[in-house]
């Protein structure tokens, strides 16, 4: 799916994700839902496509983990602004989100 940069789906998503607080995320279908929408993977595909100058990394998936090939660079972003996470199940998923105190809703 090929998104406009000037449709107003994006620009309320992004809207949506500058408006997190440090510390704090939002899932993709969070963010969706605060839209009154299901498309929480439409909401990735504007991150991926449109997210590189918001804060990106405050924006995670259902299980807590950071927007896949990103983890480093948003493990970086996670301390600097004290998000609370967990250690991950496994050695692959090192670390995640821990929703139930950083989740935020607008």
């Amino acid at each position: 799916m090929r998104l406009s940069p000037d449709s107003p789906f994006v620009a309320a998503v992004l809207d949506i994700v500058d408006s997190i607080p440090a510390g704090r995320v939002m899932t993709y279908g969070d963010v969706a839902a605060t839209l009154g929408s299901r498309a929480a993977r439409v909401v990735g595909q504007t991150m991926a496509q449109f997210g590189a100058d918001a804060p990106w990394w405050r924006v995670i998936r259902a299980g807590g983990h950071p927007p896949t090939g990103h983890e480093a660079r948003a493990l970086e972003h996670y301390r600097a602004e004290r998000t609370p996470l967990l250690p991950g199940a496994d050695q692959e998923s090192g670390y995640r989100v821990d929703l139930s105190r950083a989740r935020w809703r607008p």
